[in-house]
């Protein structure tokens, strides 16, 4: 499949090294010749230097050939020319942009544009997926992670694990045996920095973080196993009154079970843009990193503390400074990788990445066909597919232990009919089976292949 991808930055970087790790035809454009050259130098890709949204730019990148084109740079403006350019003067089949500003939201999700305006065939919103990730982890506040798959009813968990767990030093396999009746597997183990796929044989140790795939009736259960105890959130600390804080604040507060939300912005005009915006949320105008205001906040008596400004080191001071006042539990908003370390040694119990959440969207509506869902772990170390199977799958009819999975690999869960199970190694694969699979990102394209016959990708 060729793919054009106009942005260089951190979520073009990893849609291309993701598409070209998958024998795609990738032609990464940028307006900033540093960025080509870094992303051809390291993937195997083709770059092109200069502005997207010039027709001879496209021609020179093949858009003349191409099946898609995802438009990820830093201006809405030139996303939306491209796509328009692309589909009048290329007839590019497929066209993926990102928006950022609220006002094309809007007006684009209330159908004021349509697809003979601007023809666009899918609109990724970073802070609309940001903010849906945001409220994922307060749903589950003993998890760093929180995914749901098969329609809901299956859900991966990112669960820390520490002294206080109760299963530390246990193989995995005497796991299965002890909760027989527990629909739940434990698919990934960071340790170290590192992400792998557990053998039956391993042991979970404190400070493991770990991947879980759960049936969703099972979730709290499993919390409970690994030694986490179920919290509610009846008060909720937003730090930052942007798009994302602001539809935060909105969701907790149209539930039916109140959450009592305050809201902290610095900068004075958005703060009574936010204010105007909300019903019962107590917006403060002020520093998030002040004392003075947390408590004024009251933190102390917070469940929890979401910092979602557009600074990473504001974030995580807050977050700290939270922490340290008695708020319970505190996520983060953090744009650089390179800080996704420090949150554990700075006490920080969730925190949540921009590029991962984007990344996730965009594959999840670029792969079609049998395939219904992509989630990006981590940093894009590895991949969560949930898939279905068709007859002429080369894994249709087996039985899971034959199949010839990589060892980055592991079956997560599988829905047979209206019936979600968790595989054991007898678990046959049959026609019509819905399997969520858990694949280190080396691995994606070795697991692809056992339903490149059934399925496809692209």
């Amino acid at each position: 499949m060729q793919i054009i991808i106009c942005g260089a930055g951190q979520v073009g970087w990893q849609i291309a090294r993701h598409l070209a790790g998958e024998q795609n035809d990738v032609t990464i454009v940028d307006n900033n010749p540093d960025l080509v050259r870094q992303a051809t130098d390291v993937l195997d890709v083709q770059g092109i230097a200069g502005h997207a949204s010039y027709p001879d730019v496209l021609e020179r990148a093949g858009a003349r050939d191409a099946d898609m084109i995802i438009a990820a740079t830093h201006s809405d403006e030139v996303n939306m020319v491209t796509c328009q350019v692309a589909h009048s003067v290329f007839a590019v089949p497929r066209k993926i942009a990102r928006l950022r500003a609220q006002s094309y939201l809007d007006a684009i999700y209330s159908d004021l544009y349509r697809r003979d305006h601007l023809p666009i065939d899918v609109v990724i919103s970073p802070e609309r997926e940001v903010a849906e990730a945001a409220l994922r982890r307060l749903a589950v506040p003993e998890a760093f992670d929180n995914q749901f798959f098969l329609g809901g009813q299956a859900q991966l968990l990112g669960i820390s694990l520490d002294e206080a767990c109760p299963v530390l030093n246990t193989p995995l396999r005497q796991l299965t045996d002890l909760f027989s009746t527990l629909r739940a597997i434990v698919v990934g183990v960071r340790r170290g920095g590192q992400l792998f796929a557990p053998e039956p044989g391993d042991q979970l140790f404190a400070g493991d973080d770990i991947y879980v795939m759960t049936h969703r009736e099972d979730a709290l259960r499993a919390l409970d196993i690994f030694g986490k105890e179920p919290r509610k959130q009846e008060r909720v600390v937003v730090v930052g009154g942007g798009n994302v804080g602001l539809a935060v604040a909105r969701d907790l507060e149209s539930r039916t079970q109140r959450v009592r939300v305050k809201m902290i912005e610095k900068n004075r005009l958005v703060a009574e843009r936010a204010a105007d915006a909300l019903d019962r949320t107590i917006v403060l105008n002020g520093d998030g990193m002040s004392f003075e205001l947390l408590n004024e906040a009251s933190i102390q008596k917070a469940d929890s503390i979401l910092c979602v400004t557009d600074d990473d080191k504001t974030n995580l001071l807050t977050a700290v400074r939270a922490k340290q006042a008695g708020c319970r539990m505190a996520i983060c908003l953090v744009n650089d990788p390179t800080l996704m370390g420090m949150m554990r040694p700075l006490g920080i119990d969730a925190s949540i990445n921009p590029r991962a959440t984007t990344v996730s969207s965009i594959l999840r509506h670029i792969r079609h066909g049998r395939v219904r869902g992509v989630y990006s772990v981590g940093d894009a170390e590895a991949e969560v597919i949930e898939a279905q199977v068709l007859s002429t799958s080369t894994i249709a009819g087996q039985i899971v232990r034959d199949i010839d999975f990589p060892e980055g690999a592991l079956v997560g869960a599988v829905k047979k009919g209206d019936k979600v199970i968790r595989p054991t190694g007898a678990t046959r694969i049959e026609e019509g089976d819905i399997i969520v699979i858990f694949a280190l990102a080396a691995d994606v394209p070795a697991v692809e292949r056992l339903f490149q016959v059934a399925i496809d990708f692209f």
